[in-house]
Order: structure tokens, then C-alpha cells, then sequence
């Protein structure tokens, strides 16, 4: 078996302790070094040490020792460059430039000299300057030792100390929750990406958008034939919409050719695109019980039954202080959008996902309407918020959106590019809508009370619409079957077994479990024969009987074993048997496979016998753990098999032993 990345990593590392010692001290070294600080990623990169770290890869006390070492290095280096040159840094680029990199940490500096060293060291923004900062102001060279000194030691410990934590349960969560911790993790990503461009977008637009104003406006002024007295009546220099209006207008247009050049690429490709395809195989890869449930209510977020009592909230307060403007305009979006959205979704003929029935097609409803009732109730409160909570109303509109799109794409509901579409449209016909009302309308208003009633009513609703909506929502959008292949009953119990699967494929190479059982026949038979020598039968674990593994009180028998998947189907069959070890538990768990066995169309059922140990992780869960090789379940397992036909063979790909069982049927199935 080839190696992953991962354990290409750990090897180098194990075999090269030295080498990595010396690459942790060049990353504290880089993060703490001026002006290069601002650009090394060193916190990422220091909790990917501490997950090396967790796992027993490398020693905390020489990583730690190596890391504060290279801050220490890296801040003396600082520290001599501003005593070097002192005020003359202020003429050097970036610092020309962009000033405000050291009057930040020269405030701090002001404030309590030893006490900034030590702060700065968690505040990337100013780190790297800060010791800088220290030298022009000629602070004695011994007390600034004794800060910076304690400041990077505490530094490694704490930046180290949450991927140590991690590193703690990662072989735990990689083995039982692989494909759970990756939607997690996927998720978080996603929304950490959309909440950066939306925060930064903004704050860079209305940085600037004041000069571009002036600039455009003093423009076309000197050229009154072409735009100037529209722009003027647009744009009015004196109003206090001029700048968000410009910026809605500069958005308008950029998203607008976005969108238009999504749909066209969409329509001209004919069937789904290769993004499209690889993005919808990678959430099929994830598929678990476990992400199913959350995902699924998180997918319904974007219904009618969730979005109408917000809307009808909102709309009701504003209605009731008489701002009809309001009213309408929302109104106009959501009517238009909703019909425009239905209207392409009927003529643009596009293949939708395999899960997906009639009416999931380009652009996504849900998600365009979520994004014009956010959207819009974002423009229409976001004038009468104070400076940077402007942003704010904004902000949350793109996390509810981007989780709803998330998760309709987990569930198979649609394309990528059909959530694309939805929402570049629906922020396309917002903007349209909203520099219309913001141009006819500057009355201001108290915009707490509706804020309250809406988020609250979008919150109320999802709460007691969307779990009442998961199976329903499941239901809809099971993954499909593959397709059937018949066998001969007799050319498997020979040869046949090496055409099915060797492992269970999850999280990466090294988590792959070997399938070592193969079960022929109705499963009823064998579950009765297993029960008749110890074995129990545990049903499928959900979130309720999960949540038990945080239970400080929990016995290991009262934490369930949690799911697992292959090819996107749960256990069929999953059975516990004590071990040797209070602690420990022998598993079988059973699959439903393509095969299908001639004469008769018997099942085969695909399978892995495992030993479970349970653990507690950092004293704040428990879970039963598989352990790796070979596995004395398997042996526990044929040990209960009496009275059925079975045969023991050797994987050649794996190297492990395969158990073959036919299991004979039950009298009432003979029946």
C-alpha cells in the first residue's frame, strides 16, 4: 500500500528529528522578523506542529524549546533594526507607505513598555513590529530581554498547546469520525473564507470609495456631454448615500457580468461541468448519519416555512411605521426574484445531481431567495447602523446563505454552480432594488425593534420548522444506489470474493479498514445466530445517543458505538459482543453491497469485524475506538458461527484474512 502524504510526513520527521527542530525555529523566526512577520503564516503552521506534536511524532519540550528560540531570535533581530535606524524606518517602504503599521504598536508601546512586548507577542497584526519599536525608543537592552524572553516562551507554549490538543484525538476522530470532522471542517473553512471577503471587502471599499467618488465626480463634471448631470443626480457629493450608493453601483456591475457569464457558461456547456461533478462525488465521499441529521435542518433554512415568518415579521413592523417605501421594495425583490427564478429554472436545461427531483435546477431557489431576504434586510437597516456595525447586517446574511448552500450541496440537492448562481443573482436583483430604495428614501428610523423581530422569527422558525423537516428532507435526497451486479453463487464462493471491495476507504490511507467479512444470503438468520452467542444488537447511534460521549458520568457500555459508512450506506447490520478487557468490545459491522448472487438474487453483504477500545480524550469525551491489524473479533466472530457454512481466505491485497459466510434463510423467510 502506498504511503499518504501524511505518513510521508511522519516518516521524514521521525527519521529527520534534528531537521524538523530547525524548521520550527526558522518559522518562529520568520513570524517575529519585521515587516516579514506580516506575511509568514505562522499560526497555522505552529498548530500543525503541535497535531505532529499530539500524535508522538516529535517532543513537545524540543518543539517548544526550538520555537522560542527562533521568536527569541527573530525579536532580538527586530529589536537591533530599530535601534539601528530608529525614526528613519518611518521613510523606508512599506513603512512610507502604510504608517500605520508602527503608530499601532507605537500606542501600545506608550501605554506600558514590558507589558506591550508580552502582548503584542498574541496580536498579529502588530508582533513583528513591536520589538522594532522597543529599539527606537531605546528601551534598556536588559529589560527588554527579560520581556521578550518570557513573551516567546509563552507564545510556544499557548500556539502549540491547540494543535497538541488536537493531535490528542486525531487518530480517535480520524477512525471513528473522519467524514464528520471533514463536513466540520469543510464548513468552517467556507464560512471563515465568506465571512474574510465580505469584512475585508467591505472595509476596503469604503476606505477608498470617498476618493473614487470625488475622482468620478470631478470627471464628469469636466465632461458634462457624456455621464456628468446623471452621475450628479446619482450621485450628490452632499447626500450621506453618495458612498454606499457608489459602492452598491461598483457591485451591481461587477456581479451583474458574473452573472451573466456563469449562466452563459452554464448553458453553452450543456451538462454538468467538471467542478460541478468533482465537488458532487467529494460530498457524496462524506455522506454519514452523523452529518446527515444537521445538515439536513441546516437545508431547510432556505424554505418557505422558515423564510415567509421572518419576512411577513419584517415587513409587518415596517408596515405598521408606515414605511411603505420599505414595504415595497422588498416586496418588488422577492416577487421579481422569485419569479425570474422560477422562470430560468424552467428554461435553462441543465442535468440536475441524481437526488435532485423536478424543481432543483439553475440557480437555486432557496438560495436566491435567502439572499434577497437577507440581502435586502441588510441594505434596508444597514444605513442607520453606526460606522464599522455596518458591516455587521452583511456579515450575517452571508453566513446564513452560505450555510444553506453548504448544506444543499452536501445533500446532493444541487451543482455548485447552482448555488453559485442563486446567490450572484440574488445579490444582482438586491442591488438593483436596493440603490432604488436607498435613492428615493432617507428617512431614518429605530431599527432595533425590527431587527429583533426579524432575525427572531427566521430564528423561531428554523428552530421549529427544520427538525420537524430532516427526514422528510432525507428521504428526498438519499444518495443513489449503485447499480446491481449479478454473480454466480457458486463463482463467488471461489473466485468470485476478490471482485468486491479489500477496505473500508475513510479520512486518509492509514484509517482504511479491511473487509474482512463477506456475507451471502438474508441477514435475519445470522443476527439470530450471533444473539445466540452473546452478541447484542445496537441500533444506529444519532446525535441524542452520541452526546452521551461527553458525558463525564457515562460508563463505556452507556456510550453508544457511532455509525460508519461505506459508499454512503450505513451499517445494516451492526452487533457487540464483550471482549477480554472491561473495556473493550468486539464488533460486526455489515454493509449492503451491489452483488446480488445467482440463482435466488441473494444479498451479499460486505463487512468488518472489529476490536473497540474505549477512551477518554483530553477528560472531555469518550468513544469506542477500533484498533488497527488484525483483529481478534474476527476470531471471536467464527467462534459463534456453528451450524453455518463458512471459509476462510486471504485478501491479496491486504494480506488479511476474509471470512466467507452464507447465511441460510429464516423459517418464516422460507415461507
Amino acid at each position: 500500500m502506498n504511503s499518504s502524504w501524511i505518513d510521508a510526513t511522519l516518516a521524514w520527521i521521525a527519521a529527520n528529528p534534528v531537521l524538523a527542530g530547525l524548521a520550527i525555529f526558522a518559522i518562529a523566526f520568520c513570524d517575529a522578523v519585521i515587516i516579514l512577520g506580516a506575511i509568514v503564516p505562522a499560526l497555522p503552521l505552529m498548530i500543525a506542529v503541535g497535531v505532529l506534536i499530539g500524535m508522538g511524532e516529535l517532543s513537545g519540550p524540543y518543539a517548544v524549546i526550538c520555537a522560542t528560540l527562533g521568536a527569541f531570535a527573530g525579536d532580538g533581530l527586530s529589536y537591533w533594526v530599530g535601534r539601528r535606524w530608529g525614526d528613519r524606518l518611518r521613510g523606508v517602504w512599506p513603512f512610507s507607505r502604510y504608517p500605520q503599521l508602527l503608530d499601532r504598536g507605537e500606542v501600545m508601546f506608550r501605554r506600558n513598555a514590558f507589558k506591550s512586548i508580552l502582548i503584542a507577542r498574541y496580536v498579529g497584526a502588530i508582533r513583528p513590529f513591536v520589538p522594532a519599536i522597543a529599539g527606537m525608543a531605546n528601551m534598556r537592552f536588559v529589560s527588554y530581554l527579560k520581556a521578550s524572553g518570557l513573551a516567546c516562551l509563552s507564545w510556544a507554549i499557548l500556539f502549540l498547546l491547540p494543535g497538541w490538543a488536537l493531535g490528542q484525538a486525531y487518530d480517535a476522530v480520524a477512525a471513528v469520525a473522519g467524514r464528520l470532522f471533514l463536513v466540520v471542517a469543510l464548513l468552517g473553512a467556507l464560512l471563515g473564507l465568506v465571512w474574510a471577503i465580505v469584512l475585508y471587502g467591505y472595509r476596503w471599499s469604503a476606505t477608498r470609495m470617498d476618493g473614487w467618488l470625488a475622482r468620478l465626480l470631478a470627471w464628469s463634471h469636466r465632461h458634462p456631454r457624456f455621464i456628468g448631470h446623471s452621475l450628479s443626480d446619482l450621485f450628490d457629493p452632499k447626500r450621506r448615500e453618495s458612498v454606499p450608493l457608489a459602492m452598491l453601483a461598483l457591485m451591481l456591475l461587477v456581479l451583474g457580468w458574473g452573472w451573466f457569464a456563469l449562466l452563459m457558461v452554464v448553458v453553452g456547456h450543456g451538462e454538468p461541468l467538471a467542478l460541478d461533478l468533482a465537488v458532487h462525488r467529494l460530498m457524496l465521499a462524506l455522506r454519514n448519519p452523523l452529518a446527515d441529521y444537521p445538515m439536513a435542518a441546516l437545508a431547510s433554512l432556505g424554505d418557505w416555512q422558515v423564510l415567509l415568518p421572518a419576512i411577513a415579521a419584517g415587513m409587518g413592523y415596517l408596515a405598521w411605521r408606515r414605511r411603505w417605501m420599505a414595504v415595497l421594495h422588498w416586496l418588488a425583490a422577492l416577487a421579481f426574484g422569485l419569479a425570474l427564478t422560477k422562470l430560468l429554472g424552467a428554461t435553462v436545461d441543465v442535468v440536475r445531481p441524481p437526488a435532485a427531483s423536478s424543481g432543483f435546477g439553475f440557480p437555486s431557489v432557496a438560495v436566491t431567495m435567502a439572499t434577497i431576504t437577507f440581502g435586502f434586510f441588510a441594505v434596508l437597516i444597514g444605513r442607520e447602523l453606526p460606522g464599522r456595525t455596518r458591516v455587521w447586517p452583511y456579515l450575517l446574511s452571508g453566513a446564513v446563505v452560505t450555510v444553506i448552500g453548504f448544506a444543499r450541496i452536501y445533500l446532493g440537492a444541487h451543482w455548485l454552480s447552482d448555488v453559485i448562481g442563486g446567490m450572484l443573482f440574488g445579490v444582482f436583483w438586491l442591488l438593483v432594488l436596493g440603490v432604488a430604495y436607498r435613492r428615493r428614501f432617507n428617512r431614518s428610523f429605530w431599527v432595533k425593534p425590527v431587527t429583533w423581530l426579524f432575525y427572531g422569527a427566521f430564528l423561531v422558525a428554523g428552530l421549529w420548522y427544520a427538525p420537524r423537516n430532516v427526514p422528510a428532507k432525507l428521504a428526498k435526497f438519499e444518495p443513489a444506489a449503485a447499480a446491481t451486479t449479478l454473480m454466480d453463487a457458486s463463482h463467488w464462493w471461489q473466485q468470485g470474493w476478490r471482485e468486491l471491495p479489500a477496505r473500508r476507504n475513510d479520512f486518509d490511507d492509514d484509517q482504511r479498514w479491511p473487509l474482512d467479512v463477506q456475507v451471502a444470503g438474508p441477514l435475519p438468520a445470522l443476527q439470530q445466530q450471533l444473539e445466540r452467542n452473546g452478541w447484542t444488537l445496537q441500533p444506529q447511534a444519532g446525535w441524542q445517543q452520541a452526546l452521551m460521549m461527553l458525558d463525564m458520568k457515562a460508563t463505556p457500555q452507556q456510550v453508544p458505538v457511532l455509525p460508519a459508512t461505506l459508499d454512503t450506506n450505513v451499517e445494516a447490520l451492526l452487533m457487540l459482543r464483550p471482549g477480554e478487557r472491561p473495556d473493550e468490545v468486539y464488533a460486526l459491522r455489515l454493509w449492503p453491497s451491489s452483488a446480488r448472487l445467482q440463482p435466488g438474487q441473494a444479498p451479499v453483504w460486505l463487512g468488518s469485524a472489529q476490536t473497540l477500545r474505549y477512551q477518554r480524550h483530553l477528560k472531555l469525551f469518550g468513544m469506542w475506538r477500533p484498533l488497527r491489524g488484525v483483529d481478534p473479533a474476527l476470531d471471536a466472530l467464527k467462534q459463534s458461527l456453528e451450524g453455518l457454512e463458512t471459509q476462510q481466505q486471504v485478501q491479496p491485497e491486504t494480506g488479511l484474512p476474509l471470512l466467507m459466510i452464507r447465511a441460510e434463510p429464516t423459517p418464516q423467510e422460507r415461507l
